[in-house]
């Protein structure tokens, strides 16, 4: 997990709060850093990429993990056995899925959740870069 990056949005509080309970109970955790602090386009990552979904990163392989599956691969990135088995079934085909959908809905809520503010709510799509 050392040479991957996590990439989130810092400007929500319900995602900051999430990393740092994340960071505070998973012993191999990889660097993370709010995409507001970051050179997206050295990371090929578009605004639109970084709004939608947190990112995990492995700089090393440069294999890329978004949403829930970011979830997932730090999961399978810790030693324990139970961390494991867990990201694997979100990573399996049919929970996948699932784990999509409900990583959305998350999203999409997250101004409400524990932790949220107004200024967690995602953006209407396409005004990011409206010239409008």
């Amino acid at each position: 997990m050392t040479p991957a990056l996590l990439v989130f949005d810092g400007d929500c509080g319900f995602c900051t709060t999430a990393v740092d309970r994340l960071r505070a109970v998973l012993p191999r955790f990889p660097e993370a850093q709010p995409w507001q602090r970051l050179d997206l386009a050295s990371l090929d990552l578009t605004i639109d990429d970084v709004t939608t979904y947190a990112w995990l990163i492995d700089r090393a392989s440069g294999r890329r993990w978004h949403g829930a599956q970011t979830f997932a691969a730090l999961l399978l990135g810790q030693r324990g056995v139970l961390p494991r088995l867990a990201g694997a079934a979100l990573a399996a085909p049919g929970v996948r899925v699932l784990a999509g959908l409900g990583y959305d809905w998350v999203a999409t809520h997250r101004h409400r959740l524990p932790g949220g503010t107004p200024a967690c709510a995602l953006p209407a799509p396409g005004a990011i870069g409206d010239d409008a």
